[in-house]
C-alpha cells in the first residue's frame, strides 16, 4: 500500500487548486453535504467525491478538486476498509441504527466469541449481495432509497463483491441495560460497492439472529487513509491561513497505482496539444499510465498503442 506526502508551504491564492483532499466525514452529514462545504471553503464549483458514505457513517471521504475531478473515474473502484460495530438481536428497515426495528429483540445470550469467529469465516472471498432498499443504487434511473421512503420495495438483483479481509476486533459484548442484544466490532477490507450494512445482516443470519450496524467508520479508500485526513473545521482554518498545501494531495500522487513515465520537453509540447507521442517497444498492454514532467506534475493519462508504438493521451491537464 502506498502513502501520500503533502506539500509544505503557503497556498498561492492566484492559482486554482488541483488535487485531492481526504476528508474525515462527520456523523450526520451526507457525502453531498461535505462536498458542498468543501466547495464553499475553497471557493470553487469543481469538486466531487469518489465514493458515497451513508450519513451515519464517518471517516475517509476522498474529494477531488478542480482538474482532479477528471480523476474520479480512476479512483471510484478502489478497495475500501472499514471498522464496523453491529448490534445482534434485531434487524432494522435501513440495516443501521437510523431505521425502525423490524422485529422484537431476540435472546442472544448464547452467542459467544467462537460463534462469531466461525461465522466470519463464511464471509471471506467473493460473494453475492442484494443491495439494500435504503441505498443510493439506481434502478430505472431512480435511487432505491427514494422508493423505500415512499414505502415501495422492489426486487433487486444480487451483485458480486469481494471480502478480502475480515476479522473480529471485539465482542460479542453485552450492552448496558439491553440484556437481549450484544455488540460485535469487526474490521473488513472489501471491494468497492460492498454494502457493510448488508454484510452485518448476513452475519446475523449466519448466527441465527437479526443484526444491524450501529457504527461505521471508513478507515481507508484506495491509497487514502485516515492519517492523511482533515476535518472540515481544520480545512476551513487552513484555508484562512493559506496553508492548504499541507493537506492537498497532488494529482499524480493520487494515481500511485498507475505506472509513471517522465516526458522530454518536446514530448510535453505534443502531449499538451493532445497529440500522441512515439515510444518504441517498452510497453505491451493498454493499461493507463501517468505521463509527467521532470518535477512529477501530471500532464496526461494515456494508453499505449502497441501496434503503432504510440502513447495516446486519454486526458490532458492544463499546466500552471
Amino acid at each position: 500500500m502506498h502513502s501520500f506526502s503533502k506539500t509544505d508551504g503557503k497556498t498561492d491564492r492566484s492559482k486554482p487548486i488541483d488535487g485531492i483532499l481526504v476528508i474525515d466525514k462527520p456523523d450526520g452529514w451526507t457525502s453531498h453535504d461535505v462536498v458542498a462545504r468543501v466547495r464553499r471553503i475553497l471557493k470553487t464549483r469543481r469538486a466531487g467525491h469518489t465514493g458515497t458514505l451513508d450519513p451515519f457513517a464517518t471517516g475517509v471521504l476522498v474529494v477531488c478538486i478542480n482538474q482532479a475531478t477528471r480523476l474520479v473515474q480512476f479512483l471510484t473502484g478502489d478497495e475500501k476498509e472499514y471498522l464496523a460495530i453491529m448490534r445482534l438481536g434485531y434487524r432494522t428497515d435501513t440495516g443501521d441504527l437510523t431505521g425502525k426495528p423490524l422485529e422484537p429483540a431476540t435472546d442472544v445470550s448464547g452467542i459467544n466469541e467462537n460463534d462469531v469467529r466461525e461465522a466470519l469465516k463464511h464471509f471471506s472471498g467473493k460473494l453475492l449481495q442484494i443491495p439494500p432498499m435504503y441505498s443510493a443504487k439506481k434502478v430505472g434511473g431512480v435511487k432505491l432509497y427514494e422508493m423505500a421512503r415512499r414505502g415501495e420495495e422492489i426486487e433487486r438483483q444480487p451483485v458480486e463483491v469481494e471480502i478480502r479481509e475480515i476479522e473480529l476486533i471485539s465482542g460479542p459484548l453485552q450492552l448496558p441495560g439491553q440484556p437481549s442484544t450484544k455488540t460485535v466490532t469487526f474490521r473488513v477490507l472489501c471491494s468497492s460497492g460492498t454494502y457493510v450494512r448488508t454484510l452485518a445482516e448476513d452475519i446475523g443470519k449466519r448466527l441465527g439472529v437479526g443484526a444491524h450496524l450501529i457504527e461505521l467508520r471508513r478507515t481507508r479508500a484506495g491509497n487514502c487513509s485516515l492519517n492523511q485526513s482533515v476535518t472540515l473545521e481544520d480545512l476551513e482554518r487552513l484555508a484562512e491561513e493559506d496553508r492548504l498545501g499541507e493537506v492537498i494531495i497532488g494529482m499524480s500522487e493520487a494515481l500511485l497505482h498507475m505506472q509513471q513515465f517522465q516526458l522530454a520537453d518536446d514530448e510535453i509540447t505534443e502531449i499538451s496539444h493532445g497529440r500522441p507521442i512515439s515510444r518504441q517497444g517498452f510497453w505491451e498492454d493498454e493499461t493507463p499510465a501517468r505521463l509527467c514532467d521532470a518535477e512529477g506534475r501530471l500532464l496526461a493519462i494515456a494508453r499505449f498503442d502497441a501496434v503503432r508504438q504510440l502513447w495516446r493521451p486519454r486526458l490532458v491537464f492544463a499546466r500552471d
